[in-house]
């Protein structure tokens, strides 16, 4: 990337689940700047604010209060300045046509949150490593779920 740190944005209403992914940050031997947001109207109103420098990549709750991750995702995905964003959905369930409809709108890839410290810090890390080996990735739908 053009950019020595990478900028992500996780966009989440647990404060334990945030607080798990920022440690799990902490520890990767990555160069990031995390910011956080716990619903999704603080989301689309940091990402269409003038003065905030858009995130290289979102991770992205689904089920969060006053809009949902899904709700979020449509409206990025429709947006001329916001569409390129790449963004990872990170949420508790995992049901199949919810993926599915997710893979269609847009998302880059899916990962179920994982109850593990271990396993956080696994999926972030497969995330950043193609972040740092590919430019402008792409998903398929076999490698959309990315497990730890």
């Amino acid at each position: 990337m053009k950019h020595t740190k990478l900028h992500l944005l996780l966009a989440d209403d647990d404060l334990d689940d945030c607080d798990f992914f920022k440690e799990a940050m902490e520890e990767l031997p990555y160069e990031c700047n995390l910011s956080i947001v716990h619903n999704g109207v603080e989301l689309m109103n940091l990402l269409e604010s003038e003065n905030s420098e858009l995130p290289n990549l979102i991770f992205l709750d689904l089920n969060m209060p006053r809009k949902s991750g899904m709700e979020c995702i449509r409206e990025i995905k429709s947006s001329g300045t916001l569409s390129h964003i790449p963004i990872i959905v990170y949420s508790t369930s995992l049901d199949p046509s919810v993926v599915n409809e997710l893979y269609e709108i847009g998302a880059l890839h899916y990962i179920q949150k994982p109850a593990e410290f271990a396993c956080i810090k696994k999926v972030i890390e497969k995330v950043l490593k193609i972040f740092k080996t590919d430019l402008s990735p792409t998903s398929s739908r076999e490698h959309f779920i990315i497990q730890p």
